[in-house]
C-alpha cells in the first residue's frame, strides 16, 4: 500500500470519530472506536488536517515554506548572536522546532523558531550566571530551552493556558517597549565596531560602548551596517529583503577583504541527539527566566495565532498550543536548540504567502536542513554588522508608543503600570524577570483594588427617560427612594464595600424610606455576599427602611433561593425591572411624592438601558 493511500485509509477509519473530537454527535454503536480515535487526535492533532491536504494546499504550503525560509535562515543566525551563541545555534533552533510546533500545535500558520524576545530573555537569563566558557553558556542555553519546553507541556496538559492572563496588556506593552530598546542597544557594539560593554547593568554597558565609539568608530563596520540598512529599507516590501542584504554584504565582505567582525566558520551538518547534563544548582538558577519565557512565549504565540485565526476562522486551543510550543522546545533542546517561540514577522509572511497548513513549516525546516548540510560555508564572510541590522529592524514592531498613550487615556492606572514596567525592565536589565514581576504584581494589585471597590451608582431619571448615574449626570436624588446599582459580583472581597455604599444612602437621604437595589450587574454571589445581604436587609428594616431587588440574574436567584434568603426577604420584594419596583412603591405613597420625584418621568420601554 502506498504512503498516500495509507494516510487516506487511516483518515477514513478515523472520520467517524472526528466529530467526537470537534464536539459533534457520534453514532452510539461505535463508542470504543470513537473514544480511541478522539484520543489519537489529541495525541496527534496533525491528523485533523494532514490527510485532507489536496494538491492546491500542498502547492501553497511549498511556496509559503520556501518564502519563510528565506527570512528564517538569516534571522536565525542573527537571533543566535543576540542570544549570546554562535550563529549555528540559530540554525539548529530553526531545524526541528518549526516542524514539531506545527504538527502538535493548534495554529496551522504559526511559524515557530528563533525570535528576538526569546533570544533576549535567554541571553539575559544565562548571561547573569557569569559562566566561564562559551561551551558552558551554550549548555545552559540548551538546558533553559528544555526547562521552558517542560513547563509549557505541563501547563498545557494541566490546561493552565489561562495563566497567560497574568500578563495584562499594560504589562506586555511596557515590557515589549523596554525589550525593543534593550535588543537594539545590545547591537550597538556590532554596528559601531567597538568592543562590547560588559557592565552588570544594560544601561551602563551602552554608556561604555558610546564612550568607546566617541574615541573611535570602526568606519568599515558602520559603513557595512549602513549598506545593509539601506538595502532592507529599499526592499522593505519584499520578503526576500533580508536574504538579499545578507548576500550582497557577504559578497562585498569577501571581495574587499572586509576587516570588521564576520560570522566565521559555521559547522556543516545536522546536530546530533544529546541530552544535556543536569546540574541541580544551574536548574534552580534558570527557573525565573524559564517562567518568564514560558509566559511571554505563550503570549506571543497566542497573539499571533488569534490574529490569523480571526481571518481563517480556525479554532485555536490555547492549551494545545502550549503543548506544541513545549514539545518544540523539548525536541529542539535535545538537538542543540535554544529557546524558541512563535514569530510575528514570519507568521505574517507564512499567512500572506498562502500557507494552508503546518506543512509549510515542514518545508521551511527542510530548507534549513539543506542549508546546514550544504550551504553554511557561504556565510563565512557574512558581516556581523548586517545581522545586527537584521535584529534592529525586526524588533521595531515591538515599539508601541501609541499603545502606552492609549492605555493612559483609557485608565491612568493602566498607563502607569505600563510606564513602571518599562522603567523597571530597562533599569534592571539584563535581569528582565524583575520587570515582568513588577508589572504583574502592580496589575494584580490594581485588579484586586477594582474588584474590592467596584462602581456603585445612585440612579435618577435622565431627560431621555433612562435611569442613569445621578452623580455622573449631575442629577438630583429622590428624597424617599434610592435606586442603587452595584456593577460587580458580590463576593467576599467586595461585600464590605457594597454594604458601606448602600448604608451611605441613609446619610445622604435623611427621609429615605425605600431602597431599590438594581442587581443587574451582580452576576455571582458567594457565602459572604449572601450573609452581607441578609444582615443588610435586617439592619435596614430595623431602621424602617425597606429594600427591594430588581433585574436579579437567574444564577444569583438560585443561590438566594437555596439559602432561604429569598423567602426571608419575600418574593414580593423582587421585580424584573426598576420601573416595576418604582410603580409598586409609588402606589403605596402619597401622589405628591411621585410628582416631585427626580425618578419620575416617561420611562423607556424597558430598563435594558439602565446602565449609563
Amino acid at each position: 500500500m502506498s504512503p498516500c493511500l495509507l494516510v487516506r485509509e487511516s483518515a477514513r477509519f478515523l472520520e467517524g470519530a472526528r466529530s467526537a473530537h470537534s464536539g459533534e454527535l457520534v453514532h452510539s454503536e461505535r463508542p470504543p472506536i470513537a473514544a480511541i480515535a478522539s484520543l489519537i487526535y489529541r495525541l496527534f492533532p496533525f491528523l485533523t488536517w494532514l490527510p485532507r491536504l489536496g494538491r492546491d494546499e500542498i502547492r501553497r504550503d511549498l511556496i509559503a515554506g520556501i518564502t519563510v525560509a528565506t527570512v528564517l535562515v538569516p534571522q536565525a543566525m542573527a537571533y543566535a548572536l543576540l542570544a549570546g551563541l554562535p550563529a549555528v545555534y540559530g540554525l539548529y533552533a530553526a531545524f526541528l522546532p518549526p516542524v514539531v510546533a506545527a504538527l502538535w500545535g493548534s495554529s496551522r500558520q504559526l511559524a515557530t523558531g528563533p525570535v528576538a524576545m526569546a533570544s533576549l530573555i535567554s541571553a539575559a537569563t544565562v548571561g547573569a550566571l557569569a559562566l566561564d566558557s562559551p561551551e558552558a553558556f551554550a549548555h545552559a542555553s540548551i538546558l533553559l530551552a528544555l526547562l521552558v519546553g517542560a513547563l509549557r507541556v505541563i501547563f498545557g496538559v494541566l490546561r493552565l493556558g489561562i495563566l497567560v492572563n497574568l500578563l495584562s496588556t499594560p504589562v506586555v506593552i511596557g515590557f515589549s517597549n523596554a525589550a525593543a530598546l534593550i535588543i537594539s542597544g545590545s547591537q550597538l557594539h556590532a554596528i559601531l565596531g567597538v568592543e562590547r560593554g560588559r557592565e552588570s547593568l544594560f544601561v551602563r554597558s551602552v554608556a561604555v560602548e558610546i564612550q568607546r565609539a566617541v574615541s573611535g568608530v570602526d568606519w568599515a563596520t558602520l559603513g557595512m551596517a549602513a549598506l545593509a540598512l539601506a538595502i532592507m529599507l529599499a526592499l522593505r516590501r519584499r520578503h526576500e529583503r533580508v536574504l538579499i542584504a545578507v548576500a550582497i554584504t557577504t559578497l562585498i565582505s569577501w571581495l574587499t577583504g572586509y576587516e570588521g567582525s564576520i560570522v566565521g566558520d559555521i559547522p556543516r551538518g545536522l546536530p546530533s541527539f544529546s541530552i544535556p547534563r543536569l546540574d541541580t544548582n544551574l536548574f534552580w538558577l534558570l527557573i525565573p527566566g524559564a517562567l518568564v519565557l514560558t509566559l511571554i512565549g505563550l503570549m506571543e504565540a497566542m497573539s499571533i495565532a488569534r490574529t490569523i485565526a480571526a481571518r481563517t476562522k480556525q479554532h485555536i486551543d490555547i492549551n494545545q498550543e502550549l503543548v506544541g510550543q513545549g514539545m518544540a522546545n523539548l525536541v529542539g533542546g535535545v538537538f542543540s536548540s535554544y529557546a524558541v517561540s512563535g514569530s510575528f514577522s514570519r507568521s505574517a509572511i507564512n499567512f500572506s504567502s498562502g500557507a494552508a497548513s503546518g506543512l509549510s513549516s515542514v518545508v521551511t525546516s527542510a530548507v534549513v536542513v539543506l542549508t546546514l548540510l550544504f550551504f553554511t560555508p557561504l556565510f563565512y564572510y557574512l558581516p556581523q554588522a548586517t545581522l545586527a541590522i537584521v535584529i534592529v529592524l525586526a524588533v521595531l514592531s515591538l515599539v508601541r508608543i501609541h499603545a502606552v498613550r492609549r492605555a493612559w487615556r483609557v485608565s491612568h492606572a493602566d498607563g502607569a503600570i505600563a510606564i513602571v514596567t518599562f522603567a523597571v525592565t530597562l533599569a534592571l536589565a539584563p535581569q528582565l524577570h524583575w520587570g515582568i514581576m513588577t508589572g504583574v504584581i502592580l496589575a494584580l494589585a490594581h485588579f484586586v483594588r477594582r474588584t474590592m471597590r467596584p462602581h456603585v451608582a445612585y440612579l435618577a431619571r435622565h431627560e431621555d427617560g433612562a435611569l442613569v448615574d445621578a452623580d455622573a449626570h449631575d442629577l438630583d436624588l429622590d428624597r424617599y427612594i434610592a435606586v442603587i446599582r452595584f456593577d460587580a459580583r458580590l463576593y467576599y472581597g467586595a461585600s464590605a464595600y457594597f454594604e458601606d455604599k448602600v448604608l451611605e444612602a441613609l446619610a445622604r437621604l435623611p427621609e429615605l424610606r425605600y431602597i431599590v437595589l438594581d442587581a443587574g450587574g451582580i452576576n455571582r454571589i458567594d457565602a459572604t455576599g449572601v450573609e452581607t445581604l441578609s444582615r443588610l436587609v435586617e439592619d435596614l428594616r430595623a431602621g424602617d427602611v425597606d429594600i427591594y431587588f430588581t433585574r436579579l440574574k437567574n444564577s444569583v436567584w438560585k443561590v438566594l433561593e437555596a439559602d432561604g434568603l429569598l423567602a426571608e426577604i419575600g418574593e414580593d420584594h423582587f421585580f424584573d425591572w426598576n420601573q416595576q419596583a418604582l410603580d409598586h412603591l409609588w402606589s403605596q405613597m402619597d401622589p405628591s411624592a411621585r410628582e416631585g420625584s427626580p425618578l419620575y418621568g416617561q420611562p423607556l420601554a424597558s430598563d435594558l438601558d439602565d446602565n449609563k
